[in-house]
């Protein structure tokens, strides 16, 4: 198996908890995307590559369709096999998917794709993608247009290091890919609701980066995190918080 970036490896092993609680989820009308452009349904098989905890993976189930989930981080695909037990959980990695040939209608990646935007990737989902078949590629993006979304992304930054990131568009550079179609965007508000600790400690202290610190230094994001908690008016003392997301959904087709 490919190995993965140190970040993610690490990261996502030890914050698996966190990842899974603090993650947001999807906005309702991503199930239309699903069923419409991706043409999920009863039987349709779907592959969810990076699936980690199976936050997305839920959704692409909902739709009636066959779902395969391939994830290399052990911890966070134990999470997933517990969430979903239906759902097939393999190991895995983008570069070497342990599918056969043409044996998906759509591959979905959550969250996840700016990790292995390369050609070997692309090339293995083509393989795996029956010809017509759909690729679609989902990010929950902050909306750094509110100010305290934007502190939360500065107090993050300094960490991030060579990580791969969506806001960068490294990933863009696949595109047009051979074997795909032109890509389309599909765009969609969301908010994530719940109490602070959830929807912004731990959503900030599941990313990658946050999450590979040493203890000390992890300790002191979380007291920044809070500074931003006790000392932002929208914030401050409550049992609840809005953390407002734009959900971008991207697909392409495989060519015949």
């Amino acid at each position: 198996m490919t190995a993965i970036h140190q970040a993610a490896a690490q990261g996502f092993a030890s914050q698996a908890d966190a990842y899974a609680r603090g993650r947001p989820e999807y906005p309702e009308a991503i199930d239309g995307w699903l069923r419409a452009t991706l043409g999920l349904g009863p039987h349709r098989t779907v592959l969810d590559l990076g699936a980690g905890t199976g936050k997305f993976t839920r959704r692409l189930a909902e739709t009636g369709a066959a779902v395969i989930a391939v994830e290399p981080v052990a911890q966070m695909r134990a999470q997933l096999a517990n969430a979903l037990p239906a759902v097939q959980a393999l190991a895995g990695s983008a570069e070497a998917i342990p599918l056969s040939d043409a044996s998906t209608d759509a591959v979905v990646c959550a969250q996840a794709f700016h990790w292995f935007a390369n050609d070997r990737a692309i090339a293995e989902i083509r393989r795996v993608l029956r010809p017509g078949g759909r690729l679609g590629l989902v990010w929950n993006v902050r909306d750094e247009s509110v100010d305290w979304v934007a502190q939360l992304t500065a107090i993050m930054t300094p960490y991030e290091g060579d990580a791969p990131r969506f806001y960068k568009g490294d990933w863009k550079r696949v595109f047009p890919a051979e074997g795909f179609g032109p890509m389309a965007l599909h765009s969609l508000p969301y908010t994530h609701v719940g109490p602070p600790r959830q929807v912004i400690v731990d959503r900030v202290m599941s990313v990658s980066f946050i999450a590979s610190l040493p203890g000390a230094e992890q300790e002191r994001v979380r007291a920044a995190l809070q500074a931003v908690i006790d000392g932002h008016p929208a914030l401050a003392g409550r049992q609840e918080v809005a953390f407002p997301y734009r959900t971008e959904a991207y697909s392409c087709a495989r060519l015949a």
